[in-house]
């Protein structure tokens, strides 16, 4: 059985808490594949970029999922949700990222390296990983959202 890729992306300002968080992330969660598709150095770019790179991929993808970084989380934020068919969400801790999941079916989660430690970066994604899409009154709303982008 193939495993779920998981498409991460980040600007400079993200570089180092990408890094960090792909180590762990890759022996703790063996069920994923992490797919790194940049940046590569701390040398400036452009972040929507890299929200595009992710999102177009996520979006691509039956229940794709994907792990923006950048300085504040809210850019790459801002860039993934112009993709149609990704609803990214900016978490600043477990809580927020188990409800954007529970409750939205976030496909994105975006961080702010920043603004977070590794530790809670890595708790936020852990708990954004393992948290299902809770359907039932929810679904109908994350259907509402999905209208949005078919109005022009």
């Amino acid at each position: 059985m193939s495993r779920q890729i998981v498409y991460v992306g980040s600007d400079h300002a993200g570089f180092i808490l990408k890094t960090q968080l792909l180590k762990k992330l890759g022996t703790e969660f063996t069920e994923f594949e992490f797919r790194d598709l940049g940046c590569d150095s701390e040398s400036s770019v452009n972040y929507p970029d890299f929200a595009e790179k992710v999102g177009r991929k996520v979006a691509a993808e039956k229940n794709g999922k994907g792990i923006l970084i950048c300085g504040s989380g809210l850019g790459m934020c801002i860039a993934a949700n112009k993709i149609p068919g990704i609803r990214a969400t900016s978490s600043w801790d477990a809580q927020s990222a188990h409800l954007s999941r529970e409750h939205n079916d976030s496909n994105i989660i975006c961080l702010g390296a920043r603004l977070l430690t590794e530790e809670v970066a890595l708790e936020s994604v852990r708990e954004w990983l393992k948290t299902p899409f809770a359907g039932g009154r929810h679904q109908q709303r994350v259907e509402l959202i999905k209208k949005l982008e078919e109005k022009k």
